[in-house]
């Protein structure tokens, strides 16, 4: 049987990878398109031999761009996180790693045009209904991949990709505190359950023996470890209203301890089954906001000016996150979050899946 050809552009967005593609160019049924995409991505084998995935859960997720019908925004963000050898994809959460090459994506798609100078896109991101201004270098009506900023987790600099996040509060569980507590204790463990730009499941790193600065690959093979949080992360599910979520990559799971390297916070991410060997900027947000709020389990100097600039330590270096928010008689409310990423465009073309996963029809 013929392979059915989809266009593509092939994408670093901030510390992830993966294609980004024209939602048109794909197929409108779910079940159908999480099997093109479980194929594009060869998810199914650790090395995804038969795919473009990379192997790694940072790797193996894709961007669906359109136009969006929303009166704010210019294009809609839909994202997949394709898990690399279970065969499953996750259409549950959103990436703001991968959002960090939606606007030059989105002009190189055609979807929105070029100024000369700097373009603002206005993103909305289907998954959790998050708005996101993004602004991108294009000199001449072109968008620049040369810069000279750079972001820990990525070799060499490039030009930046200014990210204003808004409306993250709440995006999957309809709440800041899904549980109505600022901490619960499950398994013994103090954690704080918080859904801001992504639900997460926050705790200290010493409940776990561990000092909160271990190395990415240390975490990953502690196994012990991954058993304790996995049982807690399944039970929080539960409380914070998301169901059984043995399936699901959400909601995440954080570490904090008191920074190491001058930072705000020490930290580390994890997807949830292994640790993000940097930082998701939407963790990055959840994580920031936890900080910001009084009597959660981060327990660290809180900065009382908004916005607040706050830096967290990750595996690779730290992550910069700058918060308005204000404290009102309702409680700690999250304004915006802004950040600066990069991307680059590493190759364009067709990717191919068999016919008998998808004719194109």
């Amino acid at each position: 049987m013929s392979q059915t050809a989809i266009p593509f552009l092939f994408m670093r967005g901030g510390t992830s990878r993966g294609p980004y593609m024209n939602r048109a160019d794909l197929p409108e049924d779910l079940d159908t398109l999480a099997d093109v995409l479980i194929a594009i991505l060869g998810s199914g084998h650790p090395l995804n031999i038969d795919g473009i995935g990379g192997g790694a859960a940072v790797t193996t997720k894709v961007a669906m761009l359109s136009k969006s019908e929303d009166a704010w925004a210019d294009v809609d963000y839909f994202f997949a996180q394709v898990s690399v050898v279970d065969r499953l994809v996750d259409f549950k959460p959103t990436c703001g790693n991968i959002l960090s090459g939606v606007g030059p994506a989105a002009i190189e798609m055609g979807l929105v045009e070029a100024r000369d100078g700097e373009t603002p896109v206005n993103i909305r991101a289907v998954n959790t209904g998050a708005k996101v201004a993004a602004l991108v270098q294009t000199p001449g009506g072109v968008v620049s991949y040369d810069g000279d900023a750079q972001i820990d987790g990525v070799p060499d600099t490039s030009a930046p990709v200014d990210l204003q996040f808004m409306e993250t509060v709440g995006g999957v569980t309809g709440a800041f505190l899904p549980t109505g507590n600022l901490i619960d204790v499950i398994d013994g463990v103090a954690v704080t359950c918080m859904d801001v730009a992504m639900p997460m499941v926050i705790a200290k790193a010493a409940d776990f023996g561990l000092t909160g600065y271990e190395s990415a690959a240390e975490l990953d093979a502690n196994s012990d470890f991954f058993a304790r949080m996995e049982a807690i992360r399944l039970k929080a599910g539960l409380l914070m209203g998301m169901g059984d979520v043995s399936k699901s990559v959400t909601p995440k799971f954080g570490l904090v301890a008191p920074p190491q390297q001058g930072g705000t916070v020490a930290t580390r991410y994890f997807m949830p089954w292994s640790c993000h060997p940097t930082m998701a900027v939407t963790g990055a947000q959840c994580l920031a906001s936890c900080v910001l709020t009084p009597g959660t389990v981060a327990d660290v100097a809180i900065p009382n000016e908004s916005p607040a600039r706050l830096v967290l330590e990750h595996a690779s270096g730290t992550i910069e996150v700058v918060v308005d928010f204000e404290n009102t008689s309702d409680g700690f409310k999250v304004n915006s979050a802004g950040l600066v990423r990069t991307a680059r465009k590493l190759a364009a073309g067709d990717v191919f899946v068999s016919g008998a996963v998808w004719r194109g029809d």
